[in-house]
């Protein structure tokens, strides 16, 4: 489910960002109730990434990683544009990886949607921002989740908790702050831009080459 946010309220509606349908019914219903959209955080997980190197990669996961995780983006982005605009201003969060920038490991699937995404999102920023609305994309690293509780433990977990500044592997937590800072209409003139939040891996490593 993409986040959106209207004044003084959460919407804590479910719908399929992949259906155009359905996008367009959530984002309606969410107008009528409030008047305005001003912040949506495109966070939904339409396609588990299959990590996995080519030779073993089928292309049906592969197309639905990449197909689904750019219809979201395109459904959601494009319903909530027109009000946005109409009212001069809004706030477009999507939620990357670190993964578009790293090789290896089985990101084939993953780190090529999320490098779309990324594209995807420089182009939304470059239509829209004379018309009042930003764009930022939050690039996590690993995050620990329910999905990624037995990757991150053992040596991998060992190895993250020791490259990054904050001691441990990252938390749910520590995006959502930097989610709450991309909303914040003072970052305007970073539209267009990407936020990474990997505790300083990138930079303990040695970079995206690592």
């Amino acid at each position: 489910m993409s986040h959106l946010r209207a004044p003084a309220a959460r919407a804590d509606r479910r719908t399929d960002v992949t259906d155009p349908p359905a996008v367009d019914e959530l984002v309606t219903g969410i107008l009528a109730t409030h008047g305005r959209i001003d912040t949506v955080v495109v966070n939904a997980n339409t396609a588990p990434p299959p990590f996995a190197a080519l030779a073993d990669l089928s292309w049906a996961a592969f197309e639905a990683k990449v197909t689904g995780e750019l219809a979201g983006a395109f459904h959601i982005t494009k319903r909530v544009l027109a009000p946005m605009r109409a009212q001069g201003a809004g706030r477009i969060i999507y939620i990357g990886s670190t993964a578009a920038d790293y090789v290896g490991e089985g990101r084939l699937a993953h780190g090529t949607a999320k490098s779309a995404l990324a594209t995807f999102a420089r182009h939304v920023a470059a239509e829209s921002a004379r018309e009042g609305v930003s764009v930022l994309v939050v690039a996590p690293g690993a995050v620990r989740t329910p999905a990624t509780a037995e990757v991150l433990t053992g040596e991998r977990g060992a190895v993250l908790a020791r490259e990054s500044v904050l001691g441990r592997v990252l938390e749910p937590d520590d995006v959502a702050a930097a989610v709450a800072l991309a909303a914040d209409p003072a970052l305007r003139a970073a539209t267009g831009t990407t936020l990474r939040v990997d505790g300083g891996w990138s930079v303990l490593v040695g970079g995206p080459a690592s």
